[in-house]
């Protein structure tokens, strides 16, 4: 009902207009010729103008004139008058023609003039645009009014898209959280000029000089294409003046939809980073997602939750989500049901090592596509736990591939990791090792076994990121294993998605590896996270040095010394070459693990993993095993 009196209401308004802009524009025309004219068109103006008043309220409901915003009008709105104005007069006066055509006999000079067809329509485009953008220039001038606002002043760094999105932002939100008082660009023909009445005053050289000659209190990071490198160089500039810092989303958290409905936040350690956003070829990956039956390994944890999430956007026909905890795949059953309510939705809770509940599971829901995250991945936990490595990231995937090739599913993707490559730790090596099993199986299979090789990513359980939050909310101090251990790293988003995408890509037998980026030291992370939780590192929080753990390297690589690499249509993804398998020991390696796997010892674990990874060299750490 209340929109309907708003209706009602706008068009009276308009149809006042439109009267108005039909006797101005017969006016103008006749004024010249004296008041006689005006009489002798008298009759041509009066069904000119009862025309234009039927045709135009209806010629503006079509174009759903009535049912905007007009306090968010931009130049969309703008062009609707002007389309919708246009169609109107053209339909006026093809009316009053054949209206004069069908009353030629009786009446005279029923023919609009068409210099007054003109005024008309420029009338109408003034008035009833005029009408409208009313509303928003009303909005725009009644803030400092009407709301009390905020006192905090607000720089803005960026003079761009993102910039202007955040002072509108500002401006939406009544200023409350801010007013925007001047913008910091780079680019040296945006200086001294204005964007929404708000200068620009500077480049990020002049952040000191600004922030203290305006009292700044706040400074807007709206920069999405930046990168790392340059956030963490405007983030070290801002501490020394001790301002509130915050930034404006990239494209790719719109992306993933991680973006919230306010798009400026807190500035996060996956800032600095400055990974680009991830391009995914979406006709590609619903070419074999939509429709199948999609199972996903460990869909509880931090990657595969992820991945069910990805997949659950192209519409597969089934998502299984198999898990062996039953918190975690109810957490992300809930989620996923509320977010993609259309599809069909299975949950298993399940011990992939159990051969055959796997056999069992795959045969019931026969799956087209499988991703495989489940493992144990914690290293010093492995490296105490050395058997239950083994059997669970060794058997539990022979377990899943070997189903999976019963059945032939179209497409197996195995999630290996960075610490496979020249392994120090157990549970490197039985990832090294299930690359091997999965391209050794894919030779003599139909289906089509590839693995994709990552490092770490940001956020996951067991990363540093979470451990580090805890130990700055408790006041510190932060642990480092060593000043100079480095780590590639992405987010659980991009990790997922490139995933996905090479799971598209897969001919069969290939080890994806993804683009990691530049390796960040550890110390720098730390470092940074202290500084963003606004302390100073080695002041207010200390940073300790604890010494590298068993099973641990100072650096990851993503390559072993046979392994070269070859580009792929994707920028991001690129493929190893493959390796000599010896099957025999695989074969022979797994039979043992399956008959004593329990009652193997740590030495054992190590020489079994040596007959398949020659490569492989444990140090003589100090580890308690539990045995």
């Amino acid at each position: 009902m209340i929109l309907r009196k708003r209706t009602l209401f706008l068009m009276l308004i308009d149809a006042m207009l439109i009267n108005l802009a039909a006797f101005g524009s017969f006016y103008l025309r006749l004024e010249s010729f004296g008041e006689g004219a005006f009489l002798e068109y008298y009759h041509t103006y009066y069904v000119t103008a009862v025309i234009a008043t039927i045709l135009y309220i209806a010629v503006f409901h079509v174009f759903g004139l009535y049912n905007r915003l007009w306090q968010y009008a931009s130049t969309g709105e703008l062009l609707s008058i002007v389309y919708a104005v246009s169609v109107g007069t053209g339909g006026t006066v093809a009316a009053v023609y054949l209206y004069g055509l069908m009353n030629a006999a009786t009446l005279t000079y029923i023919r609009m003039p068409h210099t007054a067809a003109v005024l008309l329509w420029l009338a109408m485009v003034f008035l009833i645009g005029g009408s409208r953008f009313i509303w928003r220039i009303l909005q725009e001038n009644t803030y400092d009014r009407h709301v009390p606002g905020t006192k905090k002043q607000v720089l803005i760094v960026g003079a761009g898209d993102a910039g202007v999105l955040a002072a509108r932002e500002l401006k939406n939100r009544n200023y409350r959280d801010g007013r925007p008082i001047g913008f910091i660009d780079d680019n040296h023909s945006k200086q001294k000029l204005q964007l929404l009445g708000i200068p620009v005053l500077g480049t990020r050289k002049d952040i000191v000089r600004i922030v203290n000659g305006y009292n700044i209190d706040e400074v807007i990071i709206a920069m999405p294409s930046a990168s790392g490198d340059s956030v963490r160089e405007i983030v070290e500039i801002c501490e020394k003046v001790g301002v509130e810092l915050k930034i404006m989303p990239g494209v790719y958290d719109i992306i993933s939809g991680d973006m919230n409905v306010n798009p400026i936040r807190q500035i996060q350690v996956e800032d600095l980073l400055g990974r680009d956003p991830v391009c995914v070829d979406l006709e590609e990956v619903a070419g074999y997602v939509a429709g199948e039956t999609v199972f996903i390994t460990g869909a509880g944890g931090s990657i595969g939750s992820e991945i069910c999430r990805q997949i659950a956007r192209f519409n597969p026909g089934k998502l299984v989500l198999l898990g062996h905890g039953e918190n975690s795949i109810f957490d992300i059953e809930q989620e996923l049901r509320a977010e993609h309510p259309g599809i069909d939705y299975i949950t298993e809770i399940l011990d992939i090592k159990d051969r055959q509940k796997v056999d069992l599971i795959f045969r019931r829901y026969k799956p087209g596509v499988v991703f495989h995250a489940a493992a144990h991945k914690h290293v010093p936990l492995m490296e105490r736990n050395p058997e239950e490595a083994l059997k669970n990231n060794l058997i539990g995937s022979q377990n899943l591939a070997e189903a999976a090739d019963k059945i032939r599913v179209k497409t197996f993707v195995s999630i290996s990791t960075d610490k496979a490559v020249n392994p120090t730790s157990v549970m490197g090596a039985t990832k090294r090792t299930v690359e091997l099993l999965i391209q050794s199986l894919d030779r003599r299979s139909k289906t089509k076994f590839v693995a994709v090789r990552f490092g770490n990513v940001l956020g996951s359980s067991g990363s540093v990121i979470p451990t580090f939050k805890r130990q700055i909310a408790k006041g510190g101090p932060v642990t480092v294993t060593h000043p100079d251990m480095v780590r590639y790293f992405m987010t659980i988003p991009e990790a997922a998605q490139l995933v996905i995408q090479a799971g598209a890509m897969a001919k069969g037998g290939e080890i994806f590896i993804l683009d990691m980026g530049k390796p960040v030291k550890i110390v720098d992370l730390a470092k940074d996270l202290i500084r963003l939780s606004g302390f100073e590192p080695d002041v207010d929080i200390k940073i300790q040095f604890t010494g590298i753990r068993p099973g641990e390297k100072l650096f990851e690589e993503l390559l072993t010394a046979e392994e070269g690499i070859t580009s792929t249509k994707h920028s991001r993804i690129f493929v190893a070459k493959p390796n000599v398998i010896d099957v025999k020991l695989l074969e022979e390696l797994t039979h043992i693990v399956r008959e004593r796997g329990s009652y193997l010892t740590r030495d054992e674990v190590i020489e079994l993993l040596q007959t398949v990874i020659p490569t492989f060299r444990q140090k003589d750490t100090k580890v308690v095993a539990n045995q």
